[in-house]
């Protein structure tokens, strides 16, 4: 689902269709999805980030308000695509939230190394899913004040 305007407000970079889904199903629940683009692998969200491949046309200084980044996926994980939005200037202001169904101790500690702005293990249960989806959404959408793209 991409934004009309090609401006989004939440970047998703998920590669399991059933927890896109998921996702898609807990914002829309809370009204939260007028705005999403979704990415289903490392190398996608790149390209989409850094306007490259079929990205070419977007403006790099029209960024998501957030990106929701799953640790396992295709072609480049999501650990080093956090590492490269964090290592560029024109990007690294932008907040990624780690949405993963990764416990390991190694992943988190990493990537709030790399400096993550959020660690969310996504919950198993529907209904818990939901609440969590409706809090992430209420906060980076809503409360949350990021700087203006340079």
């Amino acid at each position: 689902m991409a934004a009309v305007d090609g401006g989004v407000d939440i970047l998703m970079v998920e590669d399991n269709p059933d927890d896109e889904q998921l996702t898609l199903r807990a914002l829309a629940k809370h009204h939260l999805t007028n705005k999403i683009h979704v990415v289903r692998d490392g190398q996608e969200a790149l390209d989409y980030i850094f306007c490259k491949g079929k990205y070419a046309d977007r403006n790099i200084t029209d960024h998501p308000h957030v990106i929701l980044l799953d640790i396992k996926l295709p072609l480049i994980d999501g650990i080093e695509v956090l590492r490269r939005i964090k290592a560029d200037e024109r990007t690294k202001t932008i907040p990624v939230v780690m949405l993963t169904s990764s416990h390991e101790e190694r992943d988190l500690v990493e990537t709030y190394r790399l400096g993550v702005n959020s660690y969310i293990v996504k919950p198993v249960d529907f209904e818990q899913f939901t609440e969590s989806a409706r809090n992430l959404g209420m906060y980076w959408m809503l409360l949350n004040r990021p700087p203006k793209a340079a």
